[in-house]
């Protein structure tokens, strides 16, 4: 038998061989997944304390006292102990429609709290406007040269800005013809980079006055987001997410786990998202869910700081995919957590130095509540207190009829009976510190305009003046509701050719939330009053007269039985 005998270097190569087809086999495991942890928070508004707000959970409705920044920061300090690598993100109306303690310092505070709890970008939404773009750009970037010199930079002497971007795909600089805010941020973490896309509202004009959005307009949300997909892909991104101050409302509680009810704008954009896009974090409804619509899990965290939501993913390295979706929405209960000691610190300071101003009475209520809650014909008792302070004081004016949005109203006026109200309640009501505009409307206007208000799918009743009254009917076509001959001046009928002096806020003027005959007016004059300016006025007068608010009145809006 011949014995073959294989040489050293033969026998290496074999070796070298065998090694390789190992090291092949190694290479061809995929990566494993890592967990990413996304935290976010929408519709802030500038709540630094805690607020109350009656939830439906799974245990039934109830009213709890949640939020505060100093809560917030605690649960974002425990979360980071589970992972020091989440990311903290916000999905627009961080700021804006703000209460008083955050307003008078053009919510430079709002903005230093969230940079101290570590967020890392924001979707913009439609209140970061309101004081249009250039004040909005200066909120970002930082800086003292403002549209509002008497709240800019006054908190901090050298106001450095946000400390994080904010980014909305769709919203473009009609100047320049360019994005006002980068499409996207991608933060790498863990070895993968995690795309975050922002989006507005596509209806920006009809949520932000006309003045505060000029030279800016707004693209449909879905197309614009997937847009900028092909440059992620290029980018080589692991996981994409839409956050977008887009939202619904589902009848589901909070607590749902995976709530399938989801209805609202929010859902026809979810339907036509490149299906590269993960998952979606809402806001603008104020609804806490998290839902899903086929496959995509759409989540919001309710507003004021009530919760934060948690976003899990499972993300694998060196390609886009991404598994184990799983989302919560953690109540910001104070008393489950210690406070943040330099967020308690920071609000304490913005206490001290607004409480001189907030707390001065201005005048007394007479009833427990005046609130934002319809009747059935569409009327509140706190828009009543507004339209009438509204008229009241611009009489100057010679104004007959006060019009006013429900969504202008903010907070209610919720306390004992026959006790004071202070600068900083009636600020809650009206934070906007919206421009009054008197304008002349013909009688057949008046008409055209109210027969708008369910021009939009729902009823969206404008509150009205004493005096005025007019009566709709439900079973009528949308756009004929109102009833001949009931529209009504101090009892006489509204003449149809007759012009009548009506004043409202700017954004009504404007011809926001879908009200276009407001712009048909004639003869507009800027009043130099503001809508907080009036209502503080008018209850000031009332209280120096020894007349507290809050007393009944007739009727203004009737619904045909």
């Amino acid at each position: 038998m011949m014995k073959v005998r294989l040489s050293c270097n033969y026998r290496s190569a074999i070796a070298w061989a065998c090694l390789a087809i190992s090291a092949g086999s190694l290479a061809a495991e995929p990566p494993a997944p890592v967990q990413i942890n996304v935290v976010a928070i929408n519709d802030l508004h500038g709540y630094l304390e805690p607020n109350p707000q009656d939830y439906a959970g799974a245990q039934g409705a109830t009213r709890l006292t949640y939020g505060g920044i100093a809560t917030l920061g605690a649960m974002l300090d425990e979360l980071r102990t589970q992972d020091p690598d989440l990311l903290f993100i916000g999905a627009g109306d961080l700021i804006g429609g703000s209460p008083a303690i955050s307003a008078l310092w053009a919510d430079e505070p709002v903005l230093e709290a969230l940079n101290a709890m570590g967020m890392i970008v924001s979707a913009s939404g439609n209140h970061e406007l309101d004081a249009g773009k250039a004040e909005f750009l200066r909120q970002i970037h930082g800086g003292c040269e403002s549209t509002r010199p008497e709240k800019a930079c006054t908190f901090r002497g050298d106001y450095p800005g946000s400390g994080f971007p904010y980014i909305a795909s769709n919203l473009i600089d009609t100047t320049t013809g360019e994005r006002l805010l980068p499409a996207y941020h991608i933060q790498q973490v863990k070895g993968v980079k995690i795309a975050f896309v922002g989006a507005v509202p596509r209806n920006m004009e009809k949520v932000v006055s006309a003045s505060a959005f000029a030279g800016l307009k707004a693209t449909d949300e879905a197309q614009a987001i997937n847009d900028v997909i092909p440059e992620l892909k290029a980018k080589g991104v692991n996981a994409i997410i839409a956050v977008m101050h887009q939202g619904g409302d589902t009848v589901e509680p909070f607590d749902t786990q995976d709530c399938s009810q989801l209805s609202g704008a929010v859902v026809d954009v979810a339907k036509r998202l490149d299906p590269a896009v993960d998952a979606v974090i809402s806001g603008h409804s104020h609804a806490s869910y998290q839902c899903k619509v086929g496959d995509l899990s759409i989540t919001q965290a309710g507003k004021y700081g009530h919760f934060l939501t948690q976003l899990k993913l499972q993300v694998t390295p060196g390609t886009h995919h991404v598994t184990n979706i799983t989302a919560r929405n953690i109540p910001a209960d104070p008393q489950n957590y210690l406070p943040n000691a330099k967020l308690t610190s920071l609000l304490e300071e913005v206490r001290q130095r607004s409480g001189e101003k907030l707390l001065e009475p201005i005048g007394r209520i007479s009833t427990a509540e005046l609130d934002r809650k319809e009747n059935a014909a569409g009327e509140t008792t706190l828009g009543n207190l507004v339209t009438d302070a509204q008229l009241a004081m611009t009489q100057a004016f010679n104004t007959q009829i006060a019009f006013l949005n429900l969504g202008g109203l903010r907070s209610d006026l919720i306390q004992p009976a026959d006790s004071d109200l202070t600068y900083e309640q009636l600020f809650a009501v009206q934070p906007f510190n919206n421009p009054l505009v008197v304008q002349e409307l013909t009688g057949k206007q008046i008409t055209e305009l109210l027969n708008l208000q369910w021009n939009r799918g729902s009823f969206n009743p404008l509150q009205v003046s004493k005096g005025f009254h007019y009566e709709w009917d439900g079973s009528r076509p949308v756009g004929s509701r109102v009833v001949e001959g009931s529209v009504r001046l101090h009892g006489k009928p509204v003449e149809p050719l007759t012009h009548y002096r009506v004043v409202s806020n700017l954004f009504l003027a404007d011809g926001g939330g879908g009200l276009a005959t407001f712009k048909e007016g004639r003869r507009r004059q800027d009043t130099g009053i503001s809508d907080l300016e009036a209502l503080v006025a008018y209850v000031r007068q009332n209280h120096e007269r020894g007349i507290a608010i809050g007393q009944r009145s007739e009727p203004r809006i009737s619904m045909t039985p």
